[in-house]
């Protein structure tokens, strides 16, 4: 099992909440995290991606400086930049991203995000597409983005973009495991799960229960398998994590966090996510069955259940495990302190409960 974390490149922490958040945006804050991080077995960073303030996010570091800035200040750390379509032209991220993977070493990565945040585009003079054509974009993004790091003569012919016998130089570097950098994505729609089956190398899911996670990792499994990609997308999921000596510590934590919550910019935040996923065909949006608390968490991390004492969330972790999860990726509310306390406490809980059913197999 591998383990993410979300960078605090954007103002305010992981919680729409009052209560202290001992964590910084800055970039010397997060350089060091990322040393911590990969010292705690960490093995990615995933830089979140936002142009203009909203919902209590008022400072933002751009997603692809800074996780290449956070790359060079570690060894051995993957980082993952978010980026939208639409907002960049695919040849030039593709350009930077080949740069940015050879002076890494080969540990660059992208989130392509299909987006929800309407004002992001329209206060930057872009369109902005409905969402079915979002995705449909996002889809040509990923096959371009793919073509041009693995093609010495790089054609595509798509509705959005295009490719004429283009030679991208330098390629990637050439790592073992992968045929160019890694491709993520997440989303909780059909539109969503059919991008992810046919075009991701790994699909983000928000936080959910074991029944929501295992329905998902179902759909989009049968539609890489519909398009001759069985066992070719990994799963990742988000959590955000409260980890205690007892379980009543970590759950006054978690009801702390919900009594101080910024009630204003929770509201504003499920107001705008709740209309993008209501624009889904399907009503199947991310954020549709989402209750206020969760909100507090953008991306639903508390339903996760990573809230307790070391032994409840390792035993959680290896729930979601069989059910196909890969990667957890997690948010915190004292960064330093809880990654250090993460790798102390519950890594080693969870290489052992792995190990043992390992051994059992």
């Amino acid at each position: 099992m591998k383990f993410a974390y979300w960078v605090p490149n954007v103002s305010g922490g992981l919680v729409v909440s009052k209560i202290e958040q001992r964590t910084d945006w800055g970039y010397e804050y997060n350089a060091e995290l990322g040393r911590l991080a990969e010292a705690n077995g960490f093995e990615y960073a995933l830089s979140q991606v936002r142009y203009i303030a909203s919902y209590g996010a008022a400072y933002q570091h751009e997603s692809t400086s800074i996780s290449l800035a956070i790359a060079l200040a570690t060894e051995r750390l993957k980082v993952i930049a978010a980026v939208h379509p639409g907002l960049w032209q695919p040849g030039v991220l593709a350009k930077l991203v080949a740069s940015a993977d050879v002076i890494t070493g080969g540990r660059m990565a992208v989130n392509v995000v299909s987006g929800w945040f309407k004002d992001e585009f329209t206060k930057l003079g872009e369109p902005w597409l409905e969402h079915g054509e979002r995705y449909r974009r996002s889809e040509e993004f990923v096959r371009y983005l793919r073509e041009i790091w693995t093609s010495d003569h790089a054609e595509l012919n798509g509705d959005f973009y295009r490719l004429h016998d283009f030679d991208l130089k330098p390629k990637p570097v050439d790592v073992a495991g992968r045929r160019h950098p890694e491709i993520f994505m997440g989303g909780n729609s059909t539109d969503a799960r059919g991008m992810g089956g046919r075009v991701a190398d790994w699909y983000f899911m928000n936080g959910n229960t074991p029944e929501g996670v295992a329905e998902q990792i179902r759909d989009v499994t049968d539609v890489a398998a519909v398009n001759g990609r069985a066992g070719a997308v990994r799963f990742g999921l988000n959590g955000f994590f409260i980890g205690r000596d007892t379980e009543a510590e970590a759950r006054d934590v978690l009801r702390e966090i919900i009594d101080k919550a910024d009630r204003e910019a929770v509201e504003g935040f499920g107001g705008a996510v709740k209309q993008a996923g209501q624009s889904t065909g399907d009503g199947k949006g991310m954020w549709q069955d989402s209750e206020f608390a969760d909100l507090v968490q953008y991306n639903d991390g508390f339903r996760t259940g990573l809230i307790g004492t070391p032994e409840q969330i390792a035993e959680r972790m290896l729930t979601y495990k069989r059910l196909g999860v890969d990667l957890f990726l997690l948010g915190f509310l004292h960064y330093h302190e809880d990654v250090q306390w993460f790798g102390r406490e519950v890594l080693p809980i969870v290489r052992e409960m792995e190990a043992a059913e390992l051994a059992r197999a």
